[in-house]
């Protein structure tokens, strides 16, 4: 009987435990899943970006060579790199403060969850 009792009482455990680790894996694979989207709209985004200042540098630097004003300094002051705007700034600024709020969040969501789940 005793040993019936235990078996029984293990069980609910095991099973409460592996419906705790099927939610945190969701919220796992829901976590991830939003990075990945973020990261490709952002490397799309830059790409495009990029693309549409590259071609206008290229044709500028077509037009110049037909006329025959394009030197070295001319070529280098077109394909210098140029400093980083506000919005460049800012993100660098503001992003590890968002993901430091994300992930506090997140960790106070899942302590609570666990929580809840040791107590039935």
């Amino acid at each position: 009987m005793e040993l019936e009792k235990k078996a029984q009482e293990l069980e609910q455990t095991l099973q409460a435990q592996l419906n705790a680790l099927k939610g945190d894996s969701g919220d796992w694979i829901r976590v991830g899943s939003g990075v990945l989207a973020g990261g490709i709209v952002a490397f799309g985004l830059v790409r495009l970006l990029k693309g549409k200042k590259n071609k206008k540098t290229k044709q500028v630097m077509a037009v110049l060579e037909r006329e025959g004003l394009l030197d070295k300094e001319i070529s280098a002051k077109l394909t210098a790199k140029k400093e980083a705007g506000f919005m460049a700034r800012m993100a660098a600024i503001v992003l590890p403060m968002a993901i430091a709020y994300g992930r506090k969040k997140f960790l106070d969501n899942y302590l609570n969850n666990t929580s809840d789940i040791e107590e039935e």
